[in-house]
């Protein structure tokens, strides 16, 4: 019986190669997205290309209802999910005195607030099928560190590791277990390419010298690349790691080392 992976944002740049790989790996693959037309486009890659299953779903996961619709067309469709993969993120990069309450929520909203939703509607459909699932959030470094001019987008991600390590402790005794990622920074990712001109007037550089000032950070000297996470997330949502719950696994490059 193949397993059933949910991943929500997985309709482009990181979730896509998240949702892909997974395709890969055997498991059929729910990709929700807020853009149903990227979901529709990496779902139909993944039937074509491997011998599983894989829907498509719209989806605002910072909408409850929405969210709770969405587990159930998947568990409809599908039948179970073993894997949720909370992928949904934003960010702007802005001096705290500049920072607006409006775009605080939104990155709060995003990060923290739908990765709460999605994990509690999911964890619920384990329960009620006797599922010994997974839950992996894709958090960042900023979620350990302090970021400089992003206030929104690390509080939010402080919070996922506590919320991370709550639902360890909530599920465990259904054997579900949740973990976070705690990545270095994507250099080839959408989300780091729409940052790069405010890192540039943060940093008062020009906007080709930005990632060079963030590879020089990492003492392995390189960003953290798709591949990278996609490594670390397989392993942990194996049974290869049946006794790791509650952690932030940071994927670095020895930037972040705690």
């Amino acid at each position: 019986m193949n397993k059933v992976a949910l991943i929500i944002g997985g309709g482009r740049s990181l979730g896509a190669y998240l949702s892909k790989r997974l395709g890969k790996e055997g498991y059929h693959v729910a990709v929700a997205d807020i853009n149903y037309e990227n979901a529709v486009k990496v779902s139909e890659e993944i039937s074509s290309t491997n011998e599983v299953k894989s829907i498509a779903v719209k989806v605002d996961s910072t909408n409850e209802q929405q969210v709770k619709d969405m587990v159930k067309e998947v568990m409809d469709k599908l039948g179970r999910i073993d894997l949720l993969v909370y992928n949904a993120g934003v960010a702007k990069s802005c001096k705290i005195t500049e920072f607006e309450l409006n775009t605080f929520n939104w990155c709060l909203s995003i990060n923290l607030v739908g990765y709460f939703l999605c994990a509690r509607e999911v964890s619920k459909a384990m329960i009620d099928n006797n599922i010994e699932g997974c839950i992996i959030e894709i958090n960042s470094k900023s979620g350990k560190v302090g970021s400089k001019h992003n206030a929104g987008y690390s509080s939010a991600k402080f919070g996922g590791v506590g919320l991370t390590q709550s639902l360890a402790l909530d599920l465990a005794e259904h054997n579900i277990r949740a973990n976070a990622l705690m990545l270095g920074n994507l250099l080839d990712s959408d989300m780091f390419e729409s940052l790069a001109p405010q890192y540039a007037k943060k940093l008062g550089i020009k906007e080709s010298e930005v990632k060079q000032v963030y590879i020089d950070k990492v003492p392995l000297k390189r960003g953290c690349s798709f591949e990278d996470v996609a490594n670390v997330l397989t392993f942990y949502a194996s049974e290869k790691a049946k006794y790791c719950t509650g952690q932030s696994i940071n994927i670095t490059g020895g930037q972040v080392m705690h």
